[in-house]
């Protein structure tokens, strides 16, 4: 049986869309509710972390690599460093463990 590909981009698209116009359609007022509002505050990091997460340790040679990055990274971002120098901490620690290991 022969699917079309444009029938999954319109059922994707139809879903992204049913997700973000019911929320805006049906809540019409400011959502008070501290447990609500603290959850939907970490919802995008929480997303984030669990699609780069798995990507650490499988984009490099060895995995080692990838988590010695994450530790860097975790680091530097703990003082405070933007995303660039973060990033470039992160690469830089690939590079020199892959290279000694």
């Amino acid at each position: 049986m022969q699917h079309s590909i444009f029938i999954y981009i319109l059922i994707a698209a139809l879903v992204s869309l049913i997700i973000r116009a019911i929320p805006t359609t049906l809540l019409r007022r400011q959502i008070e509710n501290p447990f609500i509002r603290s959850f939907l505050y970490y919802v995008p990091y929480v997303t984030l972390s669990v699609m780069t997460f798995p990507a650490i340790t499988e984009a490099t040679k060895n995995p080692v690599a990838g988590y010695a990055a994450l530790v860097v990274g975790i680091i530097v971002a703990w003082f405070r460093k933007n995303l660039f120098e973060t990033a470039i901490m992160c690469c830089l620690t690939v590079l020199v463990t892959e290279f000694f290991f």
